[in-house]
């Protein structure tokens, strides 16, 4: 506009201009268009924007999942089908923007059994390809588990990945495990409503497994911090926005362990504006962290578990983390709007119809028709109203909660052990 201007002027002044002192040749440029400086406004540098994120725990898939899946199939095209398990939360997992899942199970393809016991975990395919189907965009592989069959089986599960990835225009992103040193500095990034986020994903163990020393294949441990620090600290130059899956912590506990803690304060540190936490396959409480610049990240310290086959009361009960990745027209990155929505793994008699509900859903009889008291195996037996709303009480702020949930009294909250909560 300005350039534009300046030709006008110049051919104005080489047409009609012989005395530029002259009041007679004086030129008003209000008339010919060209703008006063003074009344210019200046346009934002960045346009406001918000990405709506879900976040669920571990998909801990055991052989009564399968089975349920098997049930459930009404197509003959296929031997499993995951909807049903899932189908009361599907609705919320595809009105956010992105969704995010820990795949507490590798998917490895043909040439691998289908197994669901506590240490060898595979899935079939139809769970792979119906989660994406369900809405889920960020799947998080690095876990406990991904070493469970071998590392045959771990490469064939990142083929397959790889080959989903490709098919889905690279609109979904698996962290966690990696073919090679190249494929795991290709950082994992989506595009969504104008941010550009992108995952890490780490694990603190893999059941003792490990891969040879000259296998290419790749995978970050949460002892490796200058590793992560460097990842984390890339990736957040690169992006408007880091989230960090960390599988960590000790199995079947509410606690959260003060190493887990003080890790938790390094990742928002470095850069990561989210933490997602799994691996304790129970809820454990959530926080913001500040950095020294008085800026926050948010830490969920573990979602408990999305689905499972175990049999006590407090691994039936997860969590669906809601926040919003919040830009302004300075682009500065903020974490609103956390909510936590609490989940129900339910089961019927002998474990069969294993299926997800939201705790707004899960009712008084569904409540009186769990089989978790009955089943073998756990201590946690208890199982009603009052022990599902104090363990949600217990390890969620009120604050964060989507539905209130009553206060546990103080006698309730000391006699907790003696309640198997």
């Amino acid at each position: 506009m300005k350039r534009c201007a300046a030709v006008v002027l110049t051919a104005l002044l080489l047409t009609g201009c012989h005395a530029a002192d002259s009041e007679d040749h004086v030129i008003d440029i209000s008339r010919i268009g060209i703008p006063d400086p003074s009344q210019e406004t200046t346009e934002p540098p960045f346009r406001a924007t918000s990405v709506r994120f879900a976040a669920v725990g571990d998909n801990l898939v055991y052989s009564y999942v399968y089975q349920t899946a098997q049930e459930h199939n009404n197509s003959k095209k296929r031997d499993y089908d995951f909807h049903y398990c899932y189908e009361n939360i599907a609705d919320q997992i595809e009105s956010a923007d992105l969704a995010f899942v820990n795949l507490e199970s590798m998917i490895c393809g043909e040439g691998y059994e289908v197994t669901g016991t506590k240490m060898n975990f595979n899935s079939p395919v139809e769970l792979g390809n119906d989660l994406i189907d369900i809405g889920f965009d960020v799947f998080n592989i690095g876990n406990n588990h991904m070493l469970d069959k071998g590392m045959n089986a771990f490469s064939a599960s990142l083929e397959y990945w790889k080959e989903q990835t490709e098919d889905h225009d690279d609109k979904i992103a698996v962290i966690g495990g990696y073919q090679d040193e190249e494929d795991m500095q290709n950082y994992r990034i989506l595009r969504s409503r104008g941010l550009d986020i992108g995952f890490l994903g780490y694990t603190q163990h893999t059941n003792g497994y490990h891969l040879p020393e000259d296998s290419e294949l790749q995978i970050v441990y949460t002892e490796n911090e200058e590793l992560m620090q460097k990842q984390i600290q890339e990736l957040s130059r690169q992006t408007d926005c880091v989230i960090v899956s960390a599988h960590w912590g000790e199995e079947d506990t509410h606690e959260v362990s003060e190493s887990i803690r003080e890790l938790a304060q390094k990742f928002i540190d470095w850069g990561a504006d989210v933490v997602i936490g799994t691996g304790s396959h129970t809820l454990q409480t959530m926080e913001y962290l500040t950095r020294a610049d008085g800026s926050q990240g948010f830490v969920f310290y573990s979602l408990g578990n999305f689905i499972s086959g175990q049999t006590d009361n407090f691994n039936m009960i997860g969590g669906l983390g809601n926040f919003e990745i919040c830009r302004d027209t300075e682009g500065v990155i903020t974490v609103e709007n956390v909510t936590l929505t609490p989940l129900i793994t339910h089961y019927d008699q002998d474990i069969t119809d294993v299926r997800v509900y939201p705790y707004e859903a899960y009712t008084d009889k569904l409540i009186e028709k769990h089989y978790v008291p009955y089943a073998l195996g756990g201590s946690a037996k208890t199982w009603d109203r009052e022990t599902i709303d104090t363990i949600i009480a217990q390890n969620v702020p009120a604050q964060f909660l989507s539905t209130p949930i009553a206060e546990p009294t103080e006698s309730e909250s000391e006699s907790g052990a003696e309640q198997d909560f």
